[in-house]
């Protein structure tokens, strides 16, 4: 069906949010580590599993969010900037894309933490190469239920 104009724009703006993001996240732990090596060094790299935790629960999240249906005379009225809790009836399909693929699809890397265990057992750190994957893939799990169900719990 093609392209989707306004498709892209929402992934491309949640995209740049979450690069950003994840950008300082690894910078402030780069520089945390750098400045107390003895206290921290051990965690470097470790950053890039919270990232990937933390992400798979705002993922969870967004995919519990409802849809809520758009009527036509909807998309003609005015979004009020603050919405309460009690009045969320759920997320667009726009802002999930936003949320969902943009900003998740680039806040969480699958790539780092793959080159970070090859680094890892390449320097015969095999423990913590298995610790790592164990975080990142069952913490992203455990992340992503619990984001659902906290969604789910919160919007009834």
């Amino acid at each position: 069906s093609g392209l989707v104009p306004t498709d892209l724009v929402a992934v491309g703006a949640g995209a740049i949010c979450g690069a950003i993001c994840r950008y300082q996240v690894g910078r402030l732990a780069a520089e945390r580590i750098a400045a107390n090596p003895n206290r921290y060094g051990h965690l470097q790299g470790w950053h890039t599993a919270g990232i990937n935790v933390a992400g798979s629960f705002v993922l969870g999240g967004v995919f519990a969010a409802p849809t809520p249906p758009v009527k036509p005379q909807q998309q003609q009225q005015k979004i009020p900037k603050m919405i309460p809790l009690h009045l969320f009836q759920g997320l667009s399909p726009k802002a999930k894309l936003m949320l969902g693929v943009g900003f998740c699809g680039s806040f969480t890397t699958f790539s780092t933490f793959s080159v970070d265990v090859v680094n890892m057992i390449a320097k015969g750190e095999t423990g913590k190469a298995l610790a790592y994957v164990a975080t990142n893939n069952l913490g992203g799990l455990i992340a992503a239920a619990a984001g659902m169900v906290l969604v789910k719990r919160i919007l009834g």
